[in-house]
């Protein structure tokens, strides 16, 4: 975790409070025409989800910004607001119930969700375990909503 986006408007106190407090460099940022940074996009150290509308050259920029992939997309049956469907971190995500098939792929693709294999030699290694955690809450969920 190197960089931190915020809404334009913040004030250079609180900016400077982000940076000192998380240790990462702090941006003003607009994407997809919003200005609300942490509805309108998602990020892990794997990949990142911005708002449809955002521009390619704009992506280009946060991709290289951020230093990882992202992809413009929706969650919850076409909703552009991600942060009200959609929760993440490095090996596991949690979306609406709403959140289309077709959603859920592109969200395990942009980052790097699924095919999370166990170490070599019949040994589990830390991606291994944490594919089984997530094979297991997917499994748990499932159950109980069907």
């Amino acid at each position: 975790d190197h960089v931190a986006l915020v809404h334009p408007d913040i004030d250079r106190e609180t900016e400077d409070v982000i940076s000192d407090v998380l240790g990462v460099e702090v941006f003003r940022q607009i994407v997809g025409g919003q200005a609300l940074v942490g509805s309108y996009c998602k990020f892990s150290n794997q990949g990142g989800m911005v708002h449809p509308r955002t521009t390619v050259e704009d992506i280009e920029e946060l991709s290289s910004l951020l230093q990882v992939p992202l992809v413009a997309g929706t969650v919850n049956r076409g909703s552009d607001v991600l942060g009200g469907g959609l929760i993440v971190n490095d090996w596991a995500s949690f979306v609406g119930l709403d959140t289309t098939s077709t959603e859920i792929s592109v969200i395990e693709n942009i980052f790097r969700l699924s095919g999370a294999g166990g170490g070599s030699g019949g040994q589990l290694g830390a991606q291994g375990q944490q594919s089984n955690i997530v094979t297991n809450m997917r499994s748990s969920l499932i159950d109980q909503l069907s």
